[in-house]
């Protein structure tokens, strides 16, 4: 064989070996476990399978027919209580019955640039988010209690800007915006947003996690803020993730603002557990680790609480690709391991506690539901649906996610009619969901059922101090230090 033919041999050899490493790295993961193996009180957890590329599973979304809703589940019904709404996120119910939906997508030019970029913006398209934000809140009202509502009004503004997180209390509304929380002042049954509203404090603007989720504190003294991350782990530098991946507490009376929680990647509903008061919330977790890692979450968040992110998941799996240094104060003894699993790459996002007058039912009526929006990097794809959490009477969450709603995501898994978004409970007890790709509220009942009993709150009194050192002869009394140690 000439010289000139075994260069090209080569070449050709070296073309293939290199065509081969590509395919190989662009091949997706497939999940090796059931869905349900990593969800619950005790998930299941394998290796981590790191990625170069990220598995890219997205169903591309179809909208609903006319005559076509969702799966309940058994003894429950489900109806359209809103439809027509451009990109329907999170909600609110007013205390006479309003339903308020921010009308929102993702701010522009947030998020990563040049080629990740292109690629972001593709893929944000082809799941049905790459359009523009409305920037409205809309207004739905019921006016003759039949289950839909017949009046739709938009409230607009130009100070909304990727509005999200909504609450309201005493003539005041509160948006949070992507990079901003603001208070408008607001009287119940208005329909228009006038006046300049008052920031209440600045946010860490758009990034790959743009949603700012609020909640009302029981008390309505304070307002809990959920920021996610602007990255997977960190990989643009910890600079950038300054108060993000974190829950801030904003105090109305004084306007002192704290981080409340750290940690977690990308935090989401919000809620207050009816057993306890604890404020609980859903988290998205990290990517590239495979299909089966790893499980987004439901957990409860004391104050101070760290979950780890970037640098640990799930308590003691540390992230080797994370080479950052820790932060003064993190201990890795003292992160918190998340009470229960949702599934890895579920996207869960709304959360709302069952009880206190729900009606969908008994089975349905002492836990949490949770909206799951839908993987884009999960072989098979997974979500796609609104799950039910039972709650045992401590108010700790048991069993496995049991489905509520279904069949968004369609047979072959190539497609999907809708992407549950969001969840709350309106008035009369009926459980509501937006569904922001289809522009659609789902209502949620289970016919002719009676409102669920109230939660039962856990009250007792505290156990008083220990003041003696058990099994031991050392002994503490009022005046211990006082005495010289022998």
């Amino acid at each position: 064989m000439s010289t000139g033919r075994k260069i090209l041999a080569g070449v050709l050899v070296a073309i293939l070996v290199g065509l081969g490493i590509v395919a190989y790295l662009l091949t997706p993961d497939r999940a090796r476990q059931p869905l349900a193996d990593v969800a619950g009180t005790d998930p299941e957890l394998l290796r981590p399978r790191y990625e170069s590329f990220p598995t890219v599973g997205i169903a591309e979304p179809t909208g609903w027919a006319a005559n076509e809703v969702p799966t309940a589940a058994e003894g429950l019904a489900v109806t359209r209580f809103a439809d027509g709404l451009d990109h329907p996120r999170t909600l609110y119910v007013m205390p006479n019955g309003d339903v308020l939906t921010a009308l929102t997508n993702r701010p522009p030019s947030t998020g990563p640039s040049g080629i990740e970029g292109m690629i972001a913006k593709f893929l944000f398209r082809k799941a049905g988010a790459g359009g523009a934000s409305a920037n409205k809140i809309a207004l739905l009202r019921d006016t003759d209690g039949d289950g839909r509502a017949e009046q739709k009004t938009l409230l607009s503004h130009p100070a909304l800007s990727s509005p999200s997180g909504i609450a309201w209390k005493d003539g005041t509304l509160y948006v949070a915006n992507h990079d901003a929380l603001l208070a408008f002042a607001y009287e119940e049954g208005a329909t228009a947003l006038t006046g300049t509203p008052k920031k209440l404090m600045d946010l860490p603007p758009g990034g790959n996690h743009w949603m700012r989720n609020i909640a009302l504190s029981p008390d309505g003294e304070r307002i809990f803020i959920a920021v996610g991350s602007a990255s997977n782990v960190g990989e643009r530098g910890m600079e950038v993730e300054q108060g993000r991946a974190a829950i801030w507490d904003y105090n109305l009376e004084t306007g002192q603002q704290r981080q409340y929680a750290s940690g977690l990647r990308n935090p989401n509903g919000l809620a207050f557990s009816p057993w306890s008061g604890e404020l609980w919330t859903t988290v998205n977790e990290r990517d590239m680790l495979g299909s089966d890692l790893v499980p987004d979450y439901l957990t409860n968040v004391p104050i101070g609480a760290q979950y780890g992110w970037p640098w640990v998941w799930w308590r003691n799996n540390f992230d080797d690709r994370v080479d950052h240094p820790t932060p003064v104060g993190f201990n890795p003894d003292y992160i918190r391991l998340p009470e229960y699993a949702l599934g890895p790459h579920v996207a869960a996002l709304g959360l709302a506690f069952t009880g206190n007058g729900s009606t969908l039912g008994d089975r349905f009526g002492s836990g949490a539901v949770i909206a799951r929006h839908g993987s884009w990097n999960r072989e098979p794809k997974a979500g796609y649906d609104v799950v039910y959490v039972a709650f045992d009477g401590r108010g700790n969450p048991t069993g496995k996610p049991v489905p509520v709603l279904t069949g968004f995501l369609a047979d072959d898994g190539k497609t999907t009619r809708g992407r549950p978004t969001w969840v709350a409970f309106a008035r009369d007890g009926a459980l509501l969901v937006t569904d922001d790709t289809a522009g659609i509220v789902w209502r949620v009942t289970a016919p002719g059922g009676k409102p669920s009993a109230a939660i039962d709150k856990i009250t007792g009194d505290r156990m008083p101090p220990q003041r003696e050192l058990r099994g031991g002869t050392a002994t503490f009394g009022d005046d211990f230090a006082r005495n010289p140690v022998p």
